[in-house]
């Protein structure tokens, strides 16, 4: 059975959040250390702070990524398991082309 319109209207906008590579080296990282501050992005992906802090405010709108406080800290992690499961899958079938 097709899903309804909703439904496909969500996903659709879920795959375009995530169509861009910035924010999928985002996610990668925040993949393998489960939790990051904007400092060891900037760090790990050689990015700006400007332009990981942006990527992350639109991942955080659309409930990819959530963030803790701690302090003057703010970490990011990924907020849903079904988004990990969706990357992890994303890359195993690249790997495998």
């Amino acid at each position: 059975m097709p899903v309804d319109e909703h439904t496909a209207s969500h996903t659709a906008e879920l795959f375009r959040t995530m169509s861009d590579p910035n924010r999928v080296r985002i996610l990668s990282a925040l993949l393998e250390h489960t939790e990051l501050n904007v400092g060891a992005l900037v760090d790990s992906l050689g990015m700006s702070e400007s332009a990981i802090s942006h990527q992350l405010r639109g991942l955080r709108q659309m409930r990819i990524v959530r963030a803790r406080k701690d302090g003057r800290q703010v970490f990011y992690t990924i907020d849903d398991d079904h988004v990990a499961l969706l990357l992890q899958q994303g890359f195993e079938h690249v790997r495998h082309e």
